[in-house]
């Protein structure tokens, strides 16, 4: 279980701001996400740690890790209740026109015959907000995570919860959006109603975008590099074609646009940071990843 800063000292969120951590490039690498509704608190663990059954838990994360499927507990904001049927929701955000599909279940062990290839379920067209409130992982996430879900279930409170750790604590409040599979970062509650707007329109936030999940790090700078720089704003306008290495620190991350394809090179750094994370305030490390050209590939 993580422990909250000690008195008089900073939280990780406001450490990696002070020292302005890159953002681009955090996003989690899984493509394919489960996400299982589980009211009441959760632990460290998440869905292992809460009152749904941990050895049902161990066993669908397994499953999921054998299938590249990423598992987080998702719940409704505001008071918890128990209800007789608890949703689920799956998605593959490597597909042209991902899709969020959505299933109800019973008990617990239901979850373990749900294939996970996505072949079952209701999709839904809507976009859908999930805001990491995992308090009992990292302080900041429910400090910062808990406004961020209120503001944005004022603008749309049937599309709105909250999830489980999404990393990159420092980075609070993060919010996953699906399906169109962007996590931004230190999102301000004022930002609500502009984060809804732009996941309406397919389009991106670059100054908050942390990543797109299922890409490497090196793309997902590349692409939110690209989105800014190329006003190409939709999501669908670009996508990754090739990284390329070049030496020990710089890649080479090739997009295609409608406007052709486009090289980028982007910079690895070391930087060696103490606190990452509020449970964890020693020394310790991270690679940035910056954005440093861009030029036509044609």
């Amino acid at each position: 279980m993580s422990r909250p800063p000690a008195a008089g000292r900073e939280r990780c969120a406001t450490r990696a701001q002070a020292r302005g951590d890159q953002m681009l490039g955090t996003a989690f690498p899984a493509a394919r996400l489960l996400l299982v509704e589980q009211p009441h608190p959760w632990g460290f663990a998440g869905l292992r740690a809460s009152r749904f059954d941990a050895a049902t838990a161990l066993a669908l994360e397994a499953r999921g890790r054998a299938e590249g499927v990423r598992v987080q507990a998702i719940r409704r904001p505001g008071r918890s209740s128990d209800r007789a049927q608890r949703r689920w929701a799956i998605i593959d955000t490597r597909a042209e026109e991902p899709v969020l599909r959505w299933g109800k279940f019973t008990d617990d062990a239901d979850l373990l015959e749900l294939p996970l290839d996505g072949s079952l379920g209701e999709p839904d067209p809507l976009a859908h907000y999930f805001v990491c409130t995992h308090g009992q992982h990292d302080p900041c996430c429910a400090a910062h995570g808990r406004p961020l879900t209120a503001a944005l279930a004022a603008v749309r409170p049937g599309q709105t919860w909250q999830v489980s750790h999404l990393g990159g604590c420092r980075f609070a409040p993060s919010v996953l959006v699906l399906p169109l599979g962007l996590v931004y970062g230190r999102v301000p509650p004022s930002a609500a109603a502009d984060l809804v707007a732009a996941a309406e329109a397919g389009e991106v936030v670059t100054a908050l975008l942390r990543g797109r999940v299922g890409r490497p790090p090196v793309a997902q700078a590349a692409l939110g590099f690209a989105h800014e720089q190329l006003a190409l704003p939709r999501c669908r306008d670009l996508s990754l074609e090739s990284t390329t290495p070049v030496d020990r620190g710089d890649v080479v991350v090739r997009i295609s646009s409608p406007h052709g394809a486009f090289d980028i090179t982007v910079h690895r750094q070391r930087v060696d940071a103490p606190g990452l994370t509020c449970a964890s305030p020693g020394p310790s490390w991270f690679v940035a990843h910056h954005p440093v050209a861009i030029e036509s590939a044609g």
